[in-house]
């Protein structure tokens, strides 16, 4: 992975009624069963009653030794109250995952595979979203909007909120986790690991990057769990660190689930960071500051002697349990079967189904990047490409499509396959071994290429190059893959089509320049519909509407250590700053491009009032009171009075081309005075639109300017600053006035 400042995503889910299809533990996973007449004078196996008295009743009746088995994610049943085990650790990055809590070796064998989230954040659709952060592959991108955006999509979908109208209440489909909290950016780097980085971190980065999309996640998300990081941040364990956990989480944002360390995490403060001098001090520590779980067995080892040397109240072993079994309680996992909840009788029959294979394939189709098209090569002719070349180590791969945290897919169509569907006389050469061409047939490949119509290159990156505690050390293709790509399309009788799959960016310079390399793809890991997707626009039966959620940065910039978390450029050094909101330096693209078949032209329509008076919301002393003049606190202004300083603004949009397309429309806004670490533009809203040939469409988007026109200070606090601001979206700009 190379770095790209992604703060977050999600990790864990507690499942209900799909735990228990996917279960092969005889015991039923859930407690308080009408049939078992021990249970059914509990006062915590009474639904009626509030859940926070169910729970305080069942911690009661805990010893000291049950209490602390709870405390680890493989919680071990309770067989004198009738509880059973309980495992936390299960995944659903872009689908179900091989985990300790999901296994497919029973009545479930596949799981539908949606592409990797940094491909479906290329949409631009809150619609369709999915996610998790930890690898640059597994993030929503480089931007906290739009990573606090999918936070939010995804932890409301999971959970249940929009579950019949919202009608769930405080009862839970399933439990979001978010992680990992916070700054966590590296995994693996020159003998740096993430188990002993200390990030060091400005309180404007935190502010302004690093901190929005895990607020986003609890507040409008309302997500149940947290994940804390490996790594310090200046200088304290993330999982020790009571300021973060319980002070910012719970006590400023409203945090009322569970946190959990990331596995092993706790025993790692103790045994690589050396920050505590004894193991019972770091489990000590850990639920001081407000974690309720361990993914691992220290706090099962080292919690008693905590308690008994007086460095742990058994109060706070209650306050993790009370935090823990009231997500067990909201899942329904304390009401008998679950059958009887309204999600609790899904049925095997529900996985692969054609509707969710069906929305795999819609969101690889709507993610993938067209980043090169010369004289509009794509799409290419079904009638008149008379035979097709289809070369590469990631042409017929699919465990190359999946990406990594996947489950074994409902069926799969490669990018080979998807290209045999349009073309009978399709010939396929890999080209070399693997992705790193170490071993390399180029004369054979370019025998193929030089007697097809059209050649399509399916090259890239794979796990082999970009993984979990493997952090990429270049921005460029594999040096053989790159000179295989321009020897072949040197061969070909005509321009030749690059599709490249890769979870993070590369500097493919050469294939831009490239006069041979007419039209360059980005198709992520695309997930088990990905070839076919990829078929379906190379011969135009759809139009390409992604847009690039990172930077592309060029190779030289991996001379930034990855160990620097500066967001903000720093001239004097030569340090270039962080994302397109900050970096001063070339790019192969920016942050949001991405070509259609189609020629989208805008226009920004003239609004009421193009100036925010905050003075007309609240009194003008409060700029005068500040020691910096034109500068206003938003937390001066408060909540309340934010949600009412609203604008509508709306893009008028109109497609120009021959196809119809969904295009996603991203308005930024820049301010005209650069001071202050004040970002050069940021993203303050989109929306996916589609649009039929020639048809024209009017959408309104909102602009909140306590949120889209502040930025944070060096202490770290957002203020909104006197003067002008500039809507932008294309070549389109309307001026906004910030006055007192």
């Amino acid at each position: 992975m190379l770095k790209l400042q992604t703060p977050l995503l999600l990790y864990l889910i507690q499942l209900s009624s799909l735990f228990f299809i996917l279960s092969e533990s005889a015991q039923p996973p859930f407690a308080c069963d009408s049939s078992d007449p021990a249970t059914k004078t509990y006062p915590f196996c009474q639904p009626t009653l509030p859940i926070s008295q169910r729970v305080q009743d069942l911690v009661s009746r805990l010893t000291l030794d049950e209490k602390i088995s709870q405390l680890i994610n493989s919680a071990p049943a309770i067989p004198r109250l009738g509880i059973p085990e309980y495992q936390w650790w299960s995944e659903a990055l872009h689908g179900l995952a091989h985990s300790r809590g999901i296994r497919f070796n029973g009545t479930v064998q596949t799981a539908t595979s949606f592409p990797q989230i940094i491909l479906t954040a290329a949409s631009f659709d809150v619609h369709l979203w999915d996610p998790r952060w930890g690898r640059g592959q597994e993030t929503p991108g480089e931007d906290p909007l739009v990573t606090g955006k999918y936070a939010v999509s995804y932890v409301r979908g999971l959970q249940g909120d929009t579950f019949e109208g919202g009608k769930l209440g405080e009862n839970l489909q399933a439990s979001a986790c978010c992680k990992h909290f916070t700054a966590y950016d590296l995994d693996n780097w020159k003998g740096m690991t993430r188990y002993i980085f200390n990030a060091n971190v400005s309180s404007q980065d935190l502010a302004d990057t690093y901190q929005p999309p895990f607020q986003s996640c609890i507040q409008q998300g309302g997500a149940t769990g947290v994940m804390c990081a490996y790594n310090r941040v200046n200088g304290v364990p993330n999982c020790a660190d009571y300021d973060l956990l319980t002070g910012t989480a719970r006590g400023q944002w409203g945090f009322k689930g569970y946190i959990t360390a990331d596995c092993d995490a706790v025993a790692t403060i103790y045994e690589q960071q050396g920050y505590v001098k004894v193991p019972e001090d770091a489990a000590a520590d850990v639920l001081k500051a407000g974690m309720d779980v361990d993914c691992g067995s220290f706090l099962l080892k080292y919690t008693k002697k905590a308690i008994e040397t007086r460095k742990l109240l058994v109060s706070d072993i209650d306050r993790a349990l009370y935090n823990l079994f009231s997500i067990r309680m909201r899942l329904g996992l304390f009401n008998g079967d679950p059958v009887k909840l309204p999600f609790g009788d899904i049925g095997s029959d529900q996985i692969c189904s054609q509707e969710h294979q069906n929305l795999a394939l819609e969101a690889a189709r709507n993610g993938i990047v067209l980043l090169k098209n010369t004289d509009k090569l794509l799409p290419l002719s079904k009638t008149g490409t008379t035979s097709l070349a289809v070369i590469g180590p990631n042409a017929d791969s699919v465990q190359t499509m999946l990406g990594n945290y996947a489950g074994p897919p409902c069926k799969s169509v490669t990018p080979l396959q998807g290209l045999q569907g349009y073309v009978k006389d399709t010939r396929f050469h890999q080209g070399c071994t693997a992705v790193n061409c170490s071993t390399a047939f180029t004369s054979q490949a370019m025998s193929v290429a030089s007697r097809a119509d059209r050649v399509v290159l399916v090259m890239g990156l794979d796990q082999t190059q970009e993984r979990e505690k493997f952090d990429r050390v270049d921005l460029i293709l594999p040096l053989k893959q790159q000179d295989l790509i321009s020897t072949i399309a040197r061969a070909a009788k005509n321009p030749v089509i690059l599709v490249l799959l890769s979870g993070g960016p590369v500097d493919i310079s050469f294939a831009k320049n490239d006069q041979h390399i007419g039209s360059i793809l980005w198709a992520g890991y695309p997930g088990e519909a990905g070839g076919r997707a990829l078929a379906e626009i190379i011969f135009g039966d759809h139009n390409p509407g992604g847009r690039l959620p990172v930077t592309w940065y060029p190779q030289s910039y991996v001379n930034v250590p990855m160990t620097d978390m500066r967001m903000r450029p720093e001239p004097s050094s030569g340090y270039p700053g962080r994302t397109y909101r900050f970096y001063q330096g070339p790019k192969v693209f920016e942050f949001g491009y991405g070509l259609s078949y189609s020629n989208y032209t805008y226009e920004i329509l003239p609004v009421k009032q193009n100036k925010v008076y905050l003075n007309n919301q609240i009194s003008s002393q409060l700029f005068e009171n500040l020691s910096t003049p034109g500068y206003i606190p938003v937390s001066k202004i408060g909540t309340k009075v934010c949600d009412k300083i609203t604008y509508p603004v709306t893009v008028r949009v109109q497609n120009n081309g021959e196809l119809a397309g969904k295009h996603p429309l991203l308005l930024f806004v820049r301010p005209e005075k650069k001071s202050n670490g004040k970002p050069v533009k940021q993203l303050v809203a989109f929306q996916s639109v589609n649009l039929n040939a020639g048809e024209r469409g009017d959408i309104e988007l909102e602009l909140r300017p306590c949120e889209h026109l502040s930025s944070a200070n060096e202490d770290g606090l957002m203020v909104i600053e006197e003067g002008s601001y500039f809507l932008s979206i294309g070549d389109k700009e309307l001026e906004i006035q910030v006055v007192k």
